[in-house]
C-alpha cells in the first residue's frame, strides 16, 4: 500500500537523528575506552553495527508526529539496555582489553543523557515548529462520513501539534457542509489542493473502488490509510500475517506479551525486589516480627493462596496484621475487630505488604500490575464485569495504576470493581515502563500523605 512519506523536511529527521546518535556514541566510547586497550577500529565498527541492528529490532527510530512522549522515552529505555548488554558482552571475547564497568557505567550515562537531551529538544522543537509557523503540515481528507471519521477530524483540529490540515470529508452516502463531493470527485482534488494522506472509511468504499483508489495513491505518492469503524474491535494494535500471500489482519495482544518486554520487565521486578529485600525488609522483618509477637498470639506472615497470571494459584504473603482467625476470604473493612493495634498502623502505611517483595523475586507477582484478588472476588465478579479476566493476562501487582487512583482496599459497591476494573484492563493495554516508575512513586507518595481507604 502506498505509504511514502511527503513531508517538506521529514525525509531529513531520521538521517539527522542517526547521524547525531552515531556521533555521540563513537566520540565518547573513543575517549571513555582509550586507556582499555581496545583495538579501536575493530571496537567501533562493532558498536555501530550493534547500535543499528538494536535500532532496527526495537523500532528505535521509528517516531513519528503522533509518537508520544513516553513511547519515546520507552524505546530510548529499550535501546540502551540493550546496547549495555553488548557493549560489556564485547570484552570477554577480548582478552587483551581491560573490562572497566566505571568507563562504562560512565560512558552509557552520559551518552543516554546527550542523547535523551537532543531527543527531546528535537521532537519539542518541530512541534512547537509547525503550531509556530504552520509550515511542514500535511494536508489530509477523509472518505466516509462516518462517527470514526468525525472524531479522527477532531483529533486532526484539536491536535495541531501532529502537524495536518484537515481539507474535508468525501462521501456517497452522506450529504453535509463539511462534504467535499462525492468519491469520484477526489482525485482531482488530491491533485489539485497538493493532498499528502487519504484517509478511508472502509464501510463506505466498495473493494473496486478501494483497489483503484490504493493504483492512484501509489502513482501519485499519496499516502493512503485505514479507518476501521469497528472500534470497540480495532481500538487494539493490529498486526499482518501471511498464510502463504495470503494476508491475514489480527488482534495483537498487549505489549505486555512481546518476550523482550517480559524481559525488561522481569529484570526490572527482580533489580527493584533485591534493593528492597536488601536495604529494607533486612532489618524491618525482625523489627516488626518481635512487635507483632508482643502484641498477639500466631505466626509473622500470613499467607493466602490468590489467583494469579493465567488464574493459577500462589501463595500471595504478608505481615500479619488480625488476630488469628478461620475466616481468610473476607475482606478488612473499616474498623474490622479482626485488625490489632500493631495490624492498623502497618495496614494503614502498607507496611504489611512488603513480603510480597519475595512473591516478586520468585516471580509470581511484580512490583507493579492489577492487584490480586482473593478467589471469592474472582468468582463473584468473573462473569458480572466486562473485562475482569483480562487482569490475569499479565502477574499481579504490589501495586498498580487502580491503588494510586484511590480505588483499593474493601470493595463497597459493585461500582468500585467496575473503576478498578478499568484502570487494571488500562494500565495492561497501555503499559510502558515509565508508567511503571510513576506509579512507584505515586504509591510511596500516597503512604507519606495518608488514605482513607488504607485499613
Amino acid at each position: 500500500m502506498a505509504a511514502q512519506q511527503t513531508g517538506r523536511y521529514s525525509k531529513y529527521i531520521r538521517p539527522i537523528n542517526i547521524l547525531f546518535d552515531l556521533i555521540v556514541i563513537t566520540g565518547l566510547s573513543s575517549y571513555f575506552f582509550r586507556e582499555l586497550g581496545l583495538n579501536q577500529f575493530y571496537y567501533l565498527s562493532y558498536q555501530t553495527l550493534a547500535w543499528i541492528l538494536i535500532a532496527i529490532f526495537v523500532k528505535y527510530y521509528e517516531v513519528y508526529r503522533f509518537t508520544t512522549p513516553v513511547e519515546i522515552i520507552t524505546k530510548l529505555v529499550k535501546q540502551f539496555v540493550v546496547f549495555l548488554l553488548v557493549v560489556i558482552a564485547f570484552f570477554p571475547f577480548a582478552k587483551t582489553v581491560i573490562f572497566s564497568g566505571k568507563a562504562i557505567a560512565i560512558f552509557m550515562t552520559i551518552s543516554f543523557c546527550i542523547i535523551v537531551t537532543f531527543k527531546y529538544f528535537w521532537f519539542f522543537y518541530l512541534k512547537k515548529y509547525r503550531l509556530v509557523t504552520g509550515s511542514n503540515f500535511r494536508n489530509a481528507v477523509i472518505i466516509g462520513y462516518t462517527t470514526e471519521a468525525i472524531r479522527l477530524k477532531e483529533v486532526f483540529e484539536t491536535r495541531k501539534d501532529y502537524g495536518y490540515r484537515f481539507l474535508g470529508f468525501f462521501s456517497d452516502k452522506k450529504q453535509n457542509p463539511e462534504v467535499k463531493g462525492k468519491i469520484e470527485d477526489l482525485k482531482k482534488y488530491v491533485i489539485d489542493n497538493k493532498v499528502d494522506e487519504i484517509y478511508c472509511s472502509l464501510n463506505e468504499i466498495s473493494n473496486e473502488r478501494l483497489k483503484e483508489l490504493v493504483e492512484f495513491a501509489d502513482d501519485n505518492k499519496k499516502a493512503i490509510k485505514f479507518i476501521p469503524d469497528t472500534k470497540e474491535i480495532y481500538s487494539k494494535n493490529l498486526k499482518i500475517d501471511y498464510y502463504e500471500l495470503f494476508p491475514v489482519l489480527s488482534l495483537q495482544k498487549t505489549q505486555l506479551h512481546n518476550p523482550f518486554v517480559k524481559g525488561v520487565k522481569r529484570i526490572f521486578d527482580i533489580c527493584f525486589s533485591l534493593l528492597v529485600i536488601i536495604l529494607l525488609l533486612s532489618w524491618i522483618i525482625p523489627l516488626l516480627a518481635l512487635l507483632i509477637k508482643l502484641e498477639s498470639k500466631g505466626p509473622v506472615f500470613f499467607k493466602q493462596g490468590r489467583p494469579g497470571m493465567d488464574e493459577q494459584e500462589f501463595f500471595c504473603y504478608k505481615f500479619r496484621s488480625m488476630q488469628v482467625n478461620g475466616t481468610t476470604e473476607k475482606e478488612a473493612s473499616k474498623n474490622d475487630p479482626r485488625v490489632t493495634k500493631m495490624g492498623k498502623f502497618m495496614r494503614k502505611t502498607s507496611m504489611d505488604e512488603l513480603p510480597q517483595f519475595f512473591n516478586v523475586l520468585i516471580g509470581d507477582m511484580s512490583v507493579v500490575g492489577p492487584r490480586p484478588h482473593l478467589w471469592s472476588q474472582n468468582k463473584a465478579y468473573a462473569s458480572r464485569i466486562k473485562k475482569y479476566m483480562v487482569r490475569h493476562y499479565v502477574k499481579p501487582g504490589i501495586t498498580g495504576l487502580a491503588q494510586v487512583k484511590g480505588f483499593r482496599g474493601e470493595i463497597e459497591t459493585e461500582e468500585d470493581m467496575v473503576n478498578r476494573i478499568k484502570l487494571d484492563v488500562f494500565y495492561i493495554e497501555n503499559w510502558s515502563l515509565i508508567m511503571d516508575i510513576k506509579i512507584i512513586f505515586q504509591t510511596v507518595f500516597n503512604i507519606f500523605r495518608g488514605e482513607d481507604k488504607a485499613y
